[in-house]
């Protein structure tokens, strides 16, 4: 004796949506969640950074930094945030100065990549720059660290001296450790 009645039966008709819900529910969620760009760097980034991902092998110190410094420029624009903080020491730091570089009070700073990383994402790309690089570069090494007196232009806005790069050469790769800028006094 069966349990079923005629009216129990499933039809081809009621199958396909119970079938096409299933397969949307597998395919969405199995899916890993979409990496957070302020947050999320990739473990490769650290690897191999620094001058060491702008291939010039057998460059200078001299060479390596004035490059690392041109690709931090151009990866703004490209607005390409992975290559960008492979460019940037583990303990790295940015400070606006806010055109007062005698009173550090009103300084504003941004500590460690993750912090650099929603700085770029949240601040910068937004402005869109066309064009940023610096020009009339100063550089002081000391072994292993360096220090960069730097002209910025990002667009037509030009600030002469007005940033201050620090980098640090680890693995024999040179690396950002710091930026300050907008050290030119107001007018």
């Amino acid at each position: 004796m069966s349990l079923r009645t005629p009216n129990m039966r499933l039809r081809p008709m009621h199958i396909w949506p119970i079938s096409l819900l299933l397969s949307l529910a597998l395919l969405f969620g199995c899916r890993a969640p979409a990496a957070d760009p302020t947050t999320a760097a990739p473990a490769a980034a650290d690897a191999a950074g620094g001058s060491c991902s702008l291939g010039l092998e057998g460059a200078g110190d001299d060479e390596a930094i004035r490059a690392v410094l041109t690709a931090e420029g151009e990866l703004v624009v490209a607005q390409d945030i992975t290559r960008l903080m492979a460019l940037w020491a583990r303990d790295s730091h940015v400070t606006d100065a806010k055109n007062t570089p005698d009173d550090t009070a009103d300084d504003q700073r941004w500590e460690g990549k993750d912090a650099i990383r929603h700085r770029y994402v949240r601040t910068v790309f937004p402005g869109a720059p066309g064009a940023a690089h610096p020009a009339d570069l100063e550089i002081s090494l000391a072994g292993d660290r360096a220090a960069v007196r730097a002209t910025t232009q990002i667009g037509s806005e030009v600030s002469p001296a007005g940033d201050r790069w620090e980098l640090v050469k680890q693995e024999n790769c040179w690396y950002i450790a710091g930026l300050t800028y907008n050290l030119e006094p107001a007018p």
